[in-house]
């Protein structure tokens, strides 16, 4: 390798996953060796809370002061550690609306990472949901809207900063109107320039002077690059964001192993592209050897000049800057502020709580029919959905209940259901959106407790909760029993 008298090494411009809920010693001194700083954790790699302070603790003793230790905490379905309050997603906040509740939550998220040992949080999202097909963000969003979407993620992304706790919005130049999710195909977004800048750019432009990183996306943007995703395009990451807007902080990418990357590029080119284009680090999960690819490629691009010492220095400091402002902690979590801040989480699902086309709930007394799927797995963005079983809990105070859990709800033959008596409800809890024959179904009621666009395939009465973590499903649990109203408005056109 070329003479860096600095001391700058690739692996300084590259994070990667590694296995296990425990630094094994071959990881350790593969991240020794490749000067590797960053490492984002995942739900493979969280054990107890205790394994997950240990796990953090050895990769900062590794990885040195300014080690980078991330994971995806954005509350609702996409949270890594399950065993900390449980936040509500992003488009739970926008139903609520209160902006000083999610600058709350986002403390809260903050206070509750900080204490395991992880400085760098891939959230919030400042993509703005306005089309229902979209199948991997939905619900990930705050709003359709783009001033509600800056209102409120800035909201929560100033509450994690001021617990100390970097965030990193995403995905630029914006997910939210796609069709195609990005871990399986590559999505295209044929719009104008004028078109992005009037929604999609408008929340990450609104607050590009205070997020510390942005998480680019693997989304081709055919009328500003044809031939290059975001990730790996100079047009859209060295022209608007450094160049025009004038961005100095941390750009990050999304997954380089992600099929909308991978399959087309390759890690070794993926990863210098996208330096090239106007990143400073590259997320490249994978194995040892696929990692230490990565790495081989950008230190080649460098020695051939594809790449210049002045480019990885540059990157090299904003890395630097976003680990000095929030280093790795270990912060005792106080038995009080933890029950505080699960009543926060809790309460913040409650107020996102909406019920649409005129939903009521049932009397105690009266006999309901329950359809639900009996379990739904995760999706590897997504943790795993809630269990028949635990929709089944949301029904104990009432008096006679038939539950019928299928192995896909997707199956269910509205012919077949009997029309004696009982109130029919459908509880959807799993995230796909219905087929056209949902359109045919009744129920007598709609508990969509995962994709809220799941409300516009089924014609009925609708409460809409946003995810299912405790807080949400003990919200839905009080509507049902009559101890709570369900008030809040939609943030997405549900109609």
């Amino acid at each position: 390798m070329s003479d860096f008298h600095s001391g700058f090494h690739p692996g300084q411009l590259v994070m990667v996953d590694i296995q296990g809920k425990s630094l094994d010693l071959a990881t350790a001194e593969f991240l020794r060796v490749n000067k590797v700083r960053a490492v984002c954790l995942f739900r493979k790699n969280l054990g107890t809370e205790a394994e997950v302070k240990q796990l953090t603790s050895d990769l900062r003793n590794v990885m040195g002061p300014q080690a980078l230790i991330g994971l995806d905490q954005e509350g609702g379905s996409v949270v890594r550690a399950t065993f900390l309050p449980q936040a509500p997603s992003a488009m739970a906040l926008g139903a609520a609306g209160d902006a000083a509740l999610s600058e709350q939550v986002g403390a809260a998220v903050a206070r509750g990472l900080r204490s395991i040992g992880i400085n760098w949080n891939f959230a919030p999202v400042l993509d703005i949901n306005n089309n229902p097909a979209n199948p991997v963000i939905a619900e990930r969003s705050f709003s359709e809207d783009a001033d509600e979407v800056t209102r409120l993620a800035g909201a929560w992304m100033r509450g994690s900063l001021a617990e100390g706790v970097a965030c990193c919005v995403k995905h630029f130049p914006g997910h939210g109107d796609t069709h195609v999710d990005s871990h399986l195909a590559l999505p295209t977004v044929d719009k104008s320039r004028a078109e992005l800048d009037a929604l999609e750019l408008r929340p990450f432009k609104a607050l590009r002077d205070e997020a510390p990183a942005v998480m680019t996306a693997h989304i081709v943007y055919p009328q500003i690059d044809p031939e290059h995703p975001a990730t790996l395009s100079t047009k859209i990451l060295g022209d608007i964001l450094r160049r025009e807007w004038g961005y100095e902080g941390v750009v990050i990418t999304d997954a380089l192993m992600m099929k909308a990357i991978y399959e087309r590029y390759g890690y070794a080119r993926a990863a210098v592209m996208a330096i090239q284009a106007g990143a400073d680090m590259i997320l490249a999960q994978g194995s040892l050897e696929e990692q230490a690819a990565s790495i081989q490629a950008l230190r080649e691009a460098f020695d051939k000049g594809e790449l210049t010492l002045a480019q990885g220095q540059k990157a090299r400091a904003r890395l630097d800057a976003l680990a000095d402002a929030y280093p790795v902690r270990h912060d005792d979590y106080e038995f009080e502020q933890r029950q505080l801040d699960d009543q926060l989480m809790r309460a913040a699902w409650a107020a996102g709580l909406a019920a649409l086309h005129g939903a009521k709930a049932p009397a105690l007394n009266q006999p309901l029919r329950v359809y639900t799927q009996a379990s739904v797995d995760s999706d590897g963005v997504s943790e795993a959905g809630p269990s028949g079983q635990l929709v089944r809990s949301l029904f104990t105070g009432f008096a006679d209940v038939e539950f019928v859990a299928l192995d896909s709800i997707d199956a269910l033959n509205w012919a077949e259901v009997p029309a004696d008596g009982r109130i029919n409800v459908l509880a959807s809890n799993h995230r796909a959106r219905y087929n056209a024959a949902a359109a045919g179904w009744q129920p007598d009621l709609h508990l969509v407790l995962w994709n809220p666009f799941q409300a516009l395939d089924v014609k009925a009465p609708t409460v809409v909760t946003w995810g299912y973590a405790e807080g949400a499903l003990a919200g839905l649990q009080a509507w049902l029993e009559g101890r709570a109203q369900a008030s809040a408005r939609s943030p997405v056109a549900l109609a």
